[in-house]
């Protein structure tokens, strides 16, 4: 077991916000206007990390303008039913936003409810719902849900739909798979995808998602923070969002990911971390990148010209290998994990730190639990995870650590334009009345 593991030193974050996620967020307050039902996209692995703080202005506004309350949002306990769906609209125009967690084939489904309950106690103005676009029962079901809103205000003639999102969340494929579903007869792919970020660089046209009733959708660019945050926060942010493929390859090195990797795997689990299968038997666990990548390089037999292992093989698969499965292991229920003593001596037993996924950790106190109980405790701790998550975001936004030095100086640099151009005009304005 490690008795000590060290925080990794991560690179700076990097400034990835190209023109057209500038030009899309400029023109969104324009779209919502026209938008019935915002369909917000996130991560399943980092439920938290994909969150796009910079919408949430807008979209609030946005309902405020369309007189909404949180009395008129979809009821939710639980898992969402197309039927709960079906009351929205009467009485007013929609104004529904629906936060997807898509892929959810990568992570465990023991956690799944409690971070649904979660989300509800803390967001109640939201509707949670995990789906994956190779799971056509979940499609169909996010498909009823719309058209059972479209149908909750009959006087409208249609209703239109915004998906939203960090990069490479996976909006495009879920619109083509829910154009595939609400369509009757063969229906081409409308969107192009990629797996790498910022492939959809423009608002799609209308997609016809329903005909009867009628429900048209949009594809938006991913639109990803234009500044990550300072010091380790944003950091191990921008880390993590690389880690789910959220930033455009080559802006981090692929070693320094496996760093960041091999860190919370053995937090998780420092007796028996879930990369240990990938190594020969009886391999211990370990902080030594170098080592680390030796050895894998080795088990894959990815070997260079010569002999010498290809450690750079190796760490691209490592980061492959976590994206496909290793989320998913390394994520496994904590109930039943053992307590470790520290040695000989007598001691009380030391908790160790489980998770779901990277954006939820907590120590495992409670994990001798079962049934509601153990469900109830993790619900508690993602609750917990959550109100951290947003006094941190709190604190930051606070503080101006989600605006870089850069930034600051164009912002500062605008402002001095401004002025000078106003007093151009005042000067000019003095010389007519003169």
């Amino acid at each position: 077991m490690l008795s000590h593991i060290p925080f990794p030193a991560l690179p700076t974050p990097p400034s990835w916000f190209p023109g057209h996620m500038n030009r899309f967020t400029k023109q969104l307050p324009a779209l919502l206007s026209r938008t019935d039902v915002v369909l917000e996209l996130r991560d399943s692995r980092l439920p938290l990390t994909s969150i796009n703080h910079n919408l949430e202005g807008a979209i609030r506004k946005w309902r405020a303008e369309r007189g909404w309350a949180p009395s008129s949002s979809i009821e939710h306990s639980g898992e969402t039913s197309p039927s709960s769906a079906a009351a929205v609209g009467y009485g007013g125009p929609i104004c529904e936003r629906i936060v997807v967690l898509n892929k959810r084939d990568l992570v465990p489904e023991w956690g799944v409810q409690p971070f649904r309950k979660a989300m509800a106690s803390r967001f109640p103005d939201q509707t949670v719902v995990f789906a994956s676009c190779n799971k056509p029962r979940d499609i169909k079901s996010l498909s009823e849900m719309l058209v059972n809103i479209a149908k909750g205000s009959p006087h409208a003639t249609e209703m239109n739909v915004l998906v939203v999102g960090m990069p490479n969340v996976g909006k495009s494929t879920l619109l083509n798979t829910l154009r595939n579903i609400g369509i009757s007869g063969r229906t081409p792919k409308a969107l192009q995808t990629s797996a790498q970020p910022g492939h959809t660089r423009t608002l799609s046209t209308r997609l016809k998602l329903s005909e009867e009733p009628l429900v048209y959708s949009y594809d938006s660019p991913g639109v990803m923070l234009p500044f990550l945050g300072r010091g380790e926060r944003g950091a191990e942010r921008g880390v993590k969002l690389a880690l789910i493929a959220g930033i455009k390859e080559g802006l981090y090195d692929v070693e320094g990911l496996v760093a960041y990797l091999l860190y919370r795997l053995n937090v998780l689990d420092p007796v028996s971390p879930a990369y240990l299968r990938l190594l020969p038997p009886s391999t211990p666990p370990t902080t030594d990148v170098d080592d680390f990548l030796q050895q894998l390089a080795q088990r894959l037999s990815m070997l260079q010209r010569g002999g010498e292992r290809d450690t750079a093989r190796a760490a691209k698969w490592f980061v492959e290998w976590w994206r496909n499965e290793g989320g998913l292991i390394s994520a496994t229920a904590p109930r039943n994990f053992p307590f470790v003593s520290d040695g000989a001596q007598e001691s009380p037993p030391r908790s160790l730190r489980r998770g779901w996924g990277f954006d939820f950790e907590w120590t495992a106190d409670e994990s001798a639990l079962g049934g509601n109980a153990f469900e109830s405790a993790v619900q508690r701790k993602m609750e917990e995870c959550i109100d951290e998550s947003l006094k941190v975001a709190a604190e930051d936004e606070r503080l101006g650590s989600g605006v870089s030095s850069t930034q600051e100086r164009k912002k500062s640099w605008q402002e001095k334009q401004a002025k000078r151009a106003a007093k151009s005009k005042a000067k000019l304005n003095a010389r007519k009345n003169a």
